[in-house]
């Protein structure tokens, strides 16, 4: 048993087994979206029953497992020695392990070529963070960090000036996943004053600017912009603070366990027949810690949709998959949000298995009397109510966001 070792906690194994599950539906799902896969192949049936067998075994008995994090996790050690770094780096004074820049003064050029090189620096030590200084500049190209590279970092020189765009889509022929602008493996990895966008555009519907399927992640500073499917908050545990994310259609979807902190949530101009739908959550199994919370943020519209948001209907959210977990607390939501709400995927399905709450939310579209009547969706009254959405019991973020020196509430 992996708690027995003294090294992971019971919250650790459902993470990654939640994680593991995801993926196997998202390379499922790629797989359909080629059209190179039957639903009832045995061998994927096989493996998605062994994982769910497990993790059932282990969330069972997670109450009673001895909640204080302990230490081993590869990501998790020497942290001392980076205290506060992410929150402390400045581009002036502090040392970089690479530098990139377009106009050659640094050791790189592109992101790619710095990301070739990240593999031989991480490897020289299990847990040391690698610090990567991404000059100002738009650097047009896709990145994937992949899981071998972990405790990378990271810094730009505000969202303004370090840019990372590329516009590949579902249209001219991506998968979802593989629309990334920028995709982030490998665990622990932290990034600040940057912008990661997709210009595709609402035409070509699926179009990733960042997606995260790092355990420990955290985003701090940043700008996520695109339309539809910008943000693919994956997988395992995440957190946002005082980022901009961008978007129309299921902007924020996957099934991470993820926070959103101090954000601002930007809704724009869709297509003409489009409503406006901010989170899209994944999950499948309600034995997942996975989930959508979104605390002390603010949900309003982007410049260019202003005028016109009277005549476009805009939501909260739907149910990507049975079990989809929502949570808003504690935020400012402008008018623009359908007194409804939430709206539905296909016909009532998921209806009375997800959980959709809000909780003292504030604004012109903040009143849930005339939201929807779903068994699954809630009105939360107490700070027991909301207490597992806080960093500290979703994603467990005492063990590691406080490292970082970054700014944040652990509770609601």
């Amino acid at each position: 048993m992996l708690e027995n070792k003294g090294k992971y906690t019971r919250e650790d194994a459902i993470a990654w087994l939640s994680g593991a599950l995801t993926s196997h539906r998202t390379c499922l799902e790629g797989l359909k979206e080629k059209g190179m896969y039957e639903n009832d192949h045995p061998l994927s049936q096989n493996l998605t029953m062994v994982l769910n067998h497990a993790l059932t075994l282990h969330a069972k008995d997670v109450k009673a497992e001895d909640n204080r994090v302990k230490k081993g996790a590869p990501w998790k050690q020497r942290s001392e020695q980076y205290r506060g770094l992410l929150s402390s780096w400045n581009p002036a004074t502090s040392k970089a392990d690479i530098v990139v820049a377009k106009d050659g003064s640094g050791n790189y050029r592109s992101i790619n070529e710095a990301v070739n090189a990240l593999g031989r620096l991480s490897n020289k030590g299990r847990g040391k963070r690698v610090v990567v200084h991404v000059k100002a500049g738009v650097y047009d190209e896709n990145v994937e960090i992949g899981r071998h590279l972990i405790n990378v970092m990271f810094v730009g020189e505000g969202v303004h000036k370090t840019v990372v765009t590329g516009r590949r889509n579902y249209v001219d022929g991506d998968t979802t996943v593989s629309s990334a602008t920028f995709s982030v493996f490998g665990d622990g990895f932290w990034a600040r004053d940057m912008t990661f966008e997709n210009t595709a555009g609402p035409h070509k519907h699926q179009a990733v600017a960042l997606m995260v399927a790092s355990d420990n992640s955290l985003f701090y500073k940043c700008n996520i912009k695109g339309y539809q499917d910008t943000l693919y908050a994956h997988s395992l545990r995440q957190f946002y603070r005082d980022c901009k994310i961008y978007g129309t259609v299921d902007f924020i979807f996957g099934n991470a366990a993820v926070v959103f902190q101090n954000c601002d949530i930007l809704v724009r101009k869709p297509m003409d027949h489009q409503a406006n739908i901010i989170t899209a959550q994944g999950r499948d199994n309600p034995y997942e810690n996975t989930g959508i919370s979104i605390h002390g943020s603010r949900i309003l519209p982007a410049p260019e949709f202003v005028p016109v948001k009277g005549s476009i209907k805009t939501f909260l959210g739907r149910p990507w998959k049975k079990y989809s977990r929502t949570v808003i607390a504690k935020t400012d939501l402008d008018g623009m949000i359908h007194r409804k709400g939430w709206t539905k995927w296909e016909g009532d399905v998921a209806q009375s298995t997800l959980y959709y709450a809000e909780y003292m939310n504030t604004g012109r579209g903040a009143s849930t009397r005339g939201r929807v009547d779903w068994p699954g969706y809630h009105v939360l009254k107490s700070p027991r109510e909301v207490g597992p959405f806080t960093v500290r019991n979703f994603i467990q973020g005492e063990s590691w966001i406080m490292k970082t020196g970054v700014p944040v509430w652990t509770e609601i």
